[in-house]
This record gives C-alpha cells, sequence and structure tokens, in this order.
C-alpha cells in the first residue's frame, strides 16, 4: 500500500542549503552577463544548481548507514528547484522587459510587472526541466557520477529546445566568454553550443569536488579550476587582424522612440539624416561600398514617394549600394508568394538610385511586432500598437549588392543561430543586422543583445555590420571582435571596414549537429534510466 506525500510536504523535504545553492547559481547565472557581465564567474555559476540537485533532501536510514547524510532530489523536487532557479536568473537577466511594457506597451506598473513575472514563469520551465531529468538520471543508484557525465549534454538539449520551441534564446550561456577568442573559435564547428558545453564541463568538475569524499576533494577542485584557468586564458590570447578592404558607412540616427510623427517633423528627419549621409561620406575620405541606414521607429514606408526618392537620392550622391530599415507595404518580388500586407522590411538601392531587393523581417518579436493568441493576451495590445502588426517574411536568401551577397537579419533575429546560419549557407558574403534597441533605454540589453550578434559571425566567419538607430553601432570581424564602434546616443556615423568571405564554416553548412547530438544522447540516457529503474521490479516478481 502507497500513501500520497502532499506538494508542500515535498518542499520541506528539501534541505535549506539546496535552497542556498539554487540562490547562489541564479545570482552567479545572471551577472555572468551584462550588465555588469563578469564573465569569470560562468565557470561555476551552475555548479552550486547541480550540487543543490545531488545532495538536496536528508537521507533515509539505509543511506545514512552507507554514509550518505544528504541525497538527490526526487525529480519533482529537482524540477521545484530547478524551476526557482530558472524564474530568478530571467528575472535578474531579462529585468528590462518590464521597463519596455511599462514605456511603450502601455501596461500599468502592476501589469507590468505582472507581464515579467509570467513571462520568467514560463522560460523558467526550462531550468525545472534540467532539474527534474537530472534527479531522474540520478534516482535509480543514487550515484551521482551519472547525472553529472550526462549534464552537459543534458544542458546543451536544453538550450536547443528553448532555441526551437519558444523562440527565445536570450543569453545562452556559452555567450559569456564572447571576448574569449581562442575559446569561441570552436563555434564555427559547433555553434554557441559547443562552447557552452564546455563551460558545463568545468562546472560539473567543480560540482564533482564537493560531492566527493573530502580526502579526494582538494585535488578535483584544484584539476577543476586549473581547467578553467587555462580556458579563460584564451581571452588574453589575441587572433590576427582581420583582412578588410571594403568599407561601409553606417549611419546611427539616433531617433527618439516615442514621438508623435507629423509630415512636417517626419520631413525634417529625411533631411537630417541625409545630410548627415553626406557629411560623413565626404569627410571619411574613405571609397564608401555600403551605406546602411538602421531599423528606425520613424514610419518609413516603401510606398512613400518622397521618402522614395530621398533615399533614391542618397544612393546615387554617394555612388554606392545603400541599405535601410522600412515598414513594406507590400508583396516583395521574389517573395515567393507571400501574403500582402505590412512587414518590418530592409530595402536595398543601387548606386543609380533603383529599389532592386527587399528583405522581409521572417522571426517577428511577439507582442512588440505581432500579438500571438490575440484574444487571450489583448491586455499587451500597447506595443504592438505602437510598432504595428506586422507580416512575417518567407525567406533569409542574401540581398544581391553587386558583388556584395548581403546576409540581412534585423534586431532580433540575430538570436537566432541558425536563421542567420541560413543566410550564409545561401551564399551571403557579408552580414548586415539593422536593429532599433532604442525600446531597452539604458537597460544592459542592449550589450545582451551586441554580444549575441558578435556570436553569429564567429559561427559562420563573417563579418558582421550592426547599425542601430540608438547603439551599439559597430564592425565586428569574424572572430567577434568589435574592431569599430561609436558612442550610444549620438546622431553619428561610422565608417566600418570589412571584407567579403565566400568560404562557409562546419557550422554553416552543417547547422546545429552538435546540439541535436547532445539531445540524442540525453534521450539515451533517461532511457537507460527508466530502465535500471524498472529492472529491480523485474527481479522481485520472479
Amino acid at each position: 500500500m502507497t500513501t500520497a506525500v502532499c506538494y508542500p510536504c515535498r518542499v520541506r523535504r528539501i534541505h535549506p542549503t539546496a535552497w542556498l545553492l539554487v540562490l547562489l547559481s541564479a545570482i552567479l547565472q545572471a551577472i555572468i552577463f551584462p550588465l555588469p557581465g563578469v564573465y569569470v564567474f560562468s565557470w561555476f555559476a551552475v555548479a552550486p544548481l547541480i550540487v543543490g540537485l545531488l545532495r538536496a533532501r536528508p537521507a533515509g536510514e539505509l543511506e545514512i548507514a552507507g554514509s550518505v547524510r544528504l541525497a538527490p532530489a526526487s525529480p519533482a523536487q529537482g524540477f521545484l528547484l530547478g524551476y526557482v532557479c530558472g524564474i530568478l536568473w530571467y528575472a535578474a537577466t531579462c529585468y528590462w522587459i518590464y521597463d519596455t511594457m511599462r514605456q511603450y506597451g502601455g501596461l500599468s506598473a502592476p501589469q507590468a510587472l505582472l507581464a515579467l513575472f509570467l513571462f520568467c514563469c514560463y522560460l523558467g520551465l526550462y531550468h525545472g526541466f534540467f532539474g527534474s531529468l537530472i534527479c531522474l538520471v540520478a534516482s535509480p543508484s543514487r550515484d551521482f557520477r551519472r547525472p553529472l557525465v550526462i549534464a552537459p549534454f543534458l544542458w546543451v538539449a536544453i538550450e536547443l529546445a528553448r532555441t526551437r520551441i519558444t523562440g527565445f534564446p536570450w543569453n545562452l550561456l556559452g555567450i559569456a566568454q564572447i571576448d574569449n577568442v581562442s575559446l569561441c573559435h570552436i563555434a564555427s564547428w559547433t555553434g554557441v553550443y559547443g562552447i557552452s558545453f564546455e563551460i558545463l564541463l568545468v562546472n560539473v568538475a567543480i560540482a564533482a569536488a564537493f560531492l566527493v569524499p573530502r580526502q579526494k576533494r582538494f585535488a578535483l577542485l584544484a584539476a577543476a579550476l586549473a581547467a578553467s584557468a587555462v580556458l579563460q586564458a584564451g581571452r588574453i590570447i589575441d587572433a590576427p587582424p582581420a583582412n578588410a578592404d571594403h568599407a561601409a558607412l553606417l549611419v546611427q540616427q539616433n531617433i527618439p522612440v516615442s514621438v508623435e510623427w507629423t509630415p512636417p517633423l517626419l520631413d525634417q528627419t529625411l533631411k537630417d539624416l541625409t545630410d548627415l549621409t553626406a557629411k560623413s561620406q565626404a569627410t571619411s575620405g574613405a571609397k564608401i561600398d555600403l551605406i546602411v541606414w538602421p531599423e528606425s521607429p520613424a514610419p518609413f514606408f516603401t510606398n512613400d514617394a518622397r521618402f522614395r526618392s530621398v533615399l533614391s537620392t542618397v544612393a546615387r550622391d554617394a555612388k554606392s549600394w545603400t541599405v535601410a530599415g522600412t515598414i513594406g507595404t507590400e508583396s516583395p518580388k521574389g517573395a515567393g508568394g507571400g501574403p500582402a500586407g505590412v512587414f518590418n522590411s530592409a530595402v536595398l538601392v543601387s548606386p543609380s538610385g533603383d529599389w532592386t531587393d527587399r528583405y522581409d523581417k521572417v522571426h517577428l518579436v511577439p507582442f512588440g511586432e505581432y500579438l500571438p493568441f490575440p484574444t487571450l493576451f489583448s491586455f499587451a495590445g500597447g506595443l504592438t500598437r505602437e510598432v504595428g502588426e506586422f507580416h512575417h517574411g518567407t525567406s533569409h536568401r542574401p540581398l544581391d549588392a553587386g558583388d556584395q551577397r548581403l546576409g540581412i537579419f534585423i534586431c532580433y533575429e540575430s538570436i537566432f543561430p541558425d536563421e542567420v546560419r541560413q543566410s550564409a549557407d545561401q551564399g551571403a558574403r557579408v552580414f548586415v543586422n539593422i536593429s532599433n534597441d532604442g525600446w531597452y533605454g539604458d537597460s544592459g540589453a542592449y550589450a545582451q543583445h551586441l554580444n549575441q550578434t558578435r556570436m553569429r559571425a564567429i559561427e559562420n566567419n563573417r563579418w558582421l555590420l550592426s547599425a542601430t538607430d540608438t547603439g551599439v553601432t559597430a564592425a565586428i570581424d569574424p572572430w567577434g571582435r568589435v574592431v569599430a564602434r561609436i558612442p550610444r546616443k549620438e546622431r553619428t556615423a561610422l565608417v566600418a571596414p570589412y571584407a567579403l568571405i565566400p568560404v562557409t564554416t562546419f557550422y554553416t553548412r552543417h547547422s546545429d549537429w552538435f546540439a541535436y547530438a547532445c539531445a540524442i544522447i540525453s534521450l539515451g540516457a533517461l532511457l537507460a534510466s527508466f530502465l535500471f529503474r524498472a529492472k529491480p521490479k523485474a527481479d522481485s516478481s520472479s
């Protein structure tokens, strides 16, 4: 006969030390990303969570007899511990969602706080699944070695699920080491997931040092810390300069997000941008091969004759290919029969002033550029009304600007490894990211976004030109280094070096193969744990 254990009882059975370790892990995972971005903590940020999961509850009589004082959490307890860690981490690293919803979404302070809380509760599920599955693998034998071995594979599998299922791979663990040039080069083979895997390996080794008997602890901890020091040393080992034989003019408009756009103000803004472009090109003394205007809060519509004329004049006068963020108002040429409507777009204008092509943003921001399940989330419609209800684009195909094949992605599309990869796989020789990070004010979101954009350059071995409305506007080389940038919140322009690279990386050609391999290994380990769990029952019945 079995008796049910109430949920509060399960919570009470979790040792207080486990809760403290979960809190410590959440804090460490938050501060490794900007701001403040204490990247060195990434080598042991997850270790407290792992120790907490595997030493979470008081041991039973038989376990105490075997010198075990604290045993692994049950899968349900592991989910709870991981879930709380995930909620705290997302709240600390994505706090800027509150301000965005409050200022631009038309939500009251309590509503914006509720929106942030629900967001964290949803994405915290992934940490919860990690905790539950680690404890599931540990449960049959109470042996910590099996869950430690599977933890790096499982973490990467969870990151893949977060990327593919929810569409919000913000701040994957490997991004924390973006300035570690030598270490990050593995991303050209494995994607960012390979870096996450390496970081988890060190975290597992540190966690193991606190799980083994005391007489072995010092040696294992010393080895783990030495490994982290060696891997971290890649940050002080610089790669050779990347060759650059082209120059782009990246215009930083610095247009306020919340402005009542009147025709005179729109005309004045166009004049200011035109003058800034011409003046910056004249004073640069360089041959400009490409001009980029970023994603803009100004309503520059592609069917606006005035805007079309101005942009064509800019391209003709500069004798340069020109890319500009716009609002597309009809189904573009070559879009594969996509629906007519309003798009978040980037247009390409030739040096002769002809509008030759257009890219429409494929991966839109939920609640920002479209409202999912509008009946359910009608309270959050204010933000979509602020920027418009957009249609999805249909393809990541590059735009042909003479011999320059431009892989364009707009704003937060840069956080999706596979989607940016598709552009390079289809022949893009340089990446152009246009963005408007003015929505996030002075929070750490702009720096977090830049770091994720830099990782896309490393994965695909491409120069990346990042043109933003308020900053950071920068040129990023194939090593992910910011080689040129201009200050935030200034209306100015950057002459950005770049080169065209036709060679593709292993990651570009084979996508998320490493992450899928980790997912398969994780599934195999989980299946094995079920078989081990079932075996004693079969023996007792016989």
